[in-house]
Formats: structure tokens, C-alpha cells, sequence
């Protein structure tokens, strides 16, 4: 499968098509163009996109029509909206709408860029929502997650990466009394230290070199609404002095501007790093930890909680055959078990990926073990020879019988008798075994 991003554009000009799709081109992306809205929605039927470049007005609809189809969809990609018209309340309100950003026409290809490198790393709300699954973690979660909401005090959720994050963000957002207004997520890491305070703050035109127009921050972006901070722990000293005193105060002033403008905003931040030790590493300020860590709400890997990975599995699949009932593959049992003895080091997102590649290389819409293409080793444990963590050495070895026994199973076709014979051990011994590892 191909790294390239791609790229739908959406645009009634040929010469604003023709023009993106040769400096795309030139980047290194992927292209298809598309002139109205009906087109667009024909295209995004057919394929997937990371990212929609569409003119904010078009012959049969708008730019913010698109993005509720991408959203009523379930589509994991982003918008950002083109247009020759360049007040700020315009550009705010398609941000609040859910844009990734708002672009002035001519494009201008440093802001195109950036913002291609921003898309590839801001994480996208998946079709799959992690936050399914009725394993006791989840229900705990989700238990916080409702309590949280009714209040709007600042909340730092943490967990590893890929395990959902974003996706409590968001439903501590759609719950609580903000739920009509705008969710805008950041990923701090992804943002060039240069253009940090032009991001969260914006700046007015003329104010540095390369400003050639006003352009709001995140912060007048999530006015009313909700600012999530992904990967904060990522942003540089200087930057987090800046985002304290926006916090402490409710205002911020742009690049270039005279005055500070008050903003009513949300705070949910987020990071797979330990922020505690971030601070005692002189790495993260104290005083902005304890501004956003009032309440800490945790994400549990997907590896504790092995029940999920089936109605997660069901629910990806059914994203990928996007309502085709000819399209959607059945996860067989072999496959299945193998899934579920995995531990999942890139969690829920690392499951996509699987099923992702699994669903386009299966036989007969039937995904067997085999398509998966997990290795013995990719089921084990990593350990580092310089590692200072502690080894369970029991569920270590947990691990390894269990993948023998799979193996031995799916080389047998699921007979039992001829696996117990080729592991050399008595049917009896391999029925304990299958009933103690969960596999009968």
C-alpha cells in the first residue's frame, strides 16, 4: 500500500483544478478532482482520501454540505476549505464547522504545504470508534466520560498511543452542554515551533513575512466550544509560557494585533507521554501541568481488553465495505484468535491497519489468520536487551504457547486430536491448555 496522501479537490474553476493538481503533483501526492458536489460524493464512494481541498461554494452545494457528508459517512479523512473570499468571520465559521483549516484563493503553496504536513499527522476521528466494547474498562470509561462532561473543568487524558484518545475528547465534548459548538483538535508535534503562536493565536496580515492575509487561531477557532491539545507534552518551553498566560487570562492576541481578544474555550489535553515526568524532567512546565491536569481521565490499551477486539474488528470491517454488503469480509475464527493473542502495541489504530491491509488482500471476502500477516515474533513481547522494565516472565510464556498451539491448530484445520500429536502432547493436556489460554 502506498504512503502518498491523496488528495480529492473540489472546485467548479479547471484552472484552480488543473493548478493544485500540478503543484500536488510536484509534492508527491495523489490527485483526483471532482466539480460539484454530487461528484465529490460519487468519488468518495469509490475511494479513499486523507484529505478534501473543495471550494467553499460550488454549482450544487457548499464545502461545509461535503464535510457533513464526510461525517455522516464515517469517512477517516479531513476538509479544508479554498475560497476568494477572506473575511475572518467567514474563516471562523468553517473552522467551527469542523474544517481543517481555510485557505484564500490564489493558494499559496507554503500554506499548502504546511498544511499537508499537518493533515498527515492531526489524527482523524476513525469509523471505528475505540470507545465501543462492553469490556469492564470501557464501561469505567465511559462512566467517567458522562460524569466529566456535565462539568468544564480542564481534563488531561492519558493512555498510549492509538488507543483512543482523541475519541474520549471528542465524546466528553459531544455530552457536555458545548456539544453545539465548535471541537477543534490540535497535534501539537505536528506544528513547526516557527509557526506555533501564528497557529493557536493567528496573526494579521503583514505582521511577519509570508502573511498575505488574516488568519484566526485555534483559539478564536474553538471559541464557545472545545480546544483538544493532543500530544501537548510536544510543545516547546516557550510556546507552553504563551498557552499558560491564554489560559489564566481567557484571551489571547493575534501576530500583529493590538489588543487582546477574550475567547471562551474548553481545555481537554492529551499525550502518550507520562507528564508527571515530563515535569520532574524540566521538560513541561509545572504551573501548565497543574492548569490542565484538574481531573486525569485514562485510556486502557486494547491489550486489557481482549473482549473489544471482536465488535471493534466488525465495526472497522463494516467502515471498509462503506454499506456495501458485497464488499464486506468476515473475520474467520483462526483470524480471530490470532487477533486476540496479539497484544496490540499500536492499539486500536494498529488494528485498523491490520484489517485495513487483511480486507484488500483476503480471498473470497473471507479474512483466514494468514492475511494478517502477523509473524510468531510480532506476537510476542519486544524485549530490549538494555531495557530496564520488568518481564512477566509468566505471561510471556503464555504467549508463546499460545501462538504454538494457534499455529498447530490452523495447520490442522482446527482438529484437535492431529494439533495435541503434532505439539506431542495427550488430548487431555491439550484440552487444559486450549481451556486455560481461552481458546476453546
Amino acid at each position: 500500500m502506498s504512503s502518498r496522501q491523496k488528495i480529492l479537490i473540489v472546485d467548479d474553476d479547471p484552472g484552480v483544478r488543473k493548478y493544485l493538481e500540478i503543484s500536488l503533483g510536484r509534492m508527491q501526492r495523489h490527485t483526483r478532482s471532482a466539480r460539484t458536489l454530487g461528484e465529490a460524493r460519487r468519488w468518495l464512494g469509490r475511494e479513499g482520501f486523507d484529505l478534501c481541498l473543495s471550494d467553499l461554494h460550488l454549482p450544487d452545494g457548499s464545502a461545509l454540505e461535503l464535510l457533513e457528508h464526510i461525517r455522516s459517512q464515517q469517512l477517516p479523512m479531513q476538509l479544508a476549505v479554498l475560497s476568494a473570499c477572506r473575511r475572518q468571520e467567514t474563516a471562523i465559521h468553517t473552522l467551527k464547522a469542523g474544517a481543517i483549516d481555510f485557505l484564500g484563493k490564489p493558494v499559496d503553496l507554503t500554506r499548502l504545504r504546511e498544511l499537508l504536513n499537518r493533515a498527515r499527522h492531526t489524527p482523524t476521528q476513525s469509523g471505528a470508534s475505540s470507545l465501543l466494547g462492553d469490556s469492564t474498562p470501557m464501561r469505567e470509561l465511559r462512566g467517567q466520560i458522562t460524569k466529566l462532561a456535565r462539568s468544564q473543568v480542564p481534563v488531561y487524558i492519558s493512555g498510549e498511543s492509538g488507543s483512543g484518545k482523541e475519541l474520549a475528547a471528542r465524546a466528553l465534548h459531544d455530552q457536555g452542554s458545548r456539544a453545539g459548538q465548535a471541537f477543534v483538535p490540535v497535534n501539537c508535534g505536528a506544528i513547526p515551533s516557527e509557526l506555533m503562536e501564528s497557529e493557536f493565536f493567528g496573526h494579521r496580515k503583514g505582521s511577519f513575512s509570508g502573511a498575505v492575509e488574516d488568519k484566526p487561531g485555534l483559539f478564536q477557532a474553538a471559541h464557545g466550544g472545545t480546544l483538544f491539545l493532543d500530544e501537548v507534552a510536544d510543545l516547546p518551553l516557550a510556546m507552553q509560557v504563551k498557552l499558560l498566560r491564554a489560559l489564566q487570562e481567557k484571551a489571547v492576541r493575534c501576530i500583529g494585533g493590538q489588543q487582546e481578544v477574550a475567547v471562551d474555550v474548553r481545555i481537554l489535553c492529551a499525550t502518550h507521554k507520562p507528564l508527571l515526568a515530563e515535569v520532574q524532567a524540566g521538560r513541561f512546565r509545572q504551573d501548565l501541568y497543574y492548569r490542565l491536569n484538574v481531573v486525569e481521565l485514562n485510556v486502557p490499551p486494547l491489550r486489557a481488553r481482549k473482549s473489544d477486539i471482536e465488535p471493534l474488528a466488525a465495526a472497522i470491517l463494516e467502515r471498509l465495505a462503506q454499506g456495501d454488503e458485497q464488499r464486506l469480509a468476515r473475520l474467520q475464527p483462526g483470524a480471530l484468535l490470532a487477533l486476540q493473542s496479539y497484544d496490540f502495541p499500536g492499539n486500536v489504530r494498529e488494528l485498523e491497519n491490520l484489517l485495513e491491509r487483511a480486507h484488500t488482500l483476503c480471498e473470497n471476502r473471507q479474512i483466514e489468520a494468514g492475511d494478517l500477516r502477523l509473524t510468531p515474533n510480532s506476537l510476542l513481547p519486544a524485549i530490549a536487551p538494555d531495557s530496564s522494565q520488568a518481564i512477566d516472565l509468566e505471561r510471556y510464556l503464555e504467549q508463546i504457547e499460545r501462538q504454538l498451539i494457534l499455529q498447530a491448530l490452523e495447520h490442522t484445520r482446527w482438529n484437535r486430536t492431529a494439533a495435541a500429536q503434532r505439539l506431542s502432547l495427550s488430548f487431555r493436556s491439550m484440552r487444559y491448555r486450549l481451556k486455560k489460554l481461552g481458546l476453546d
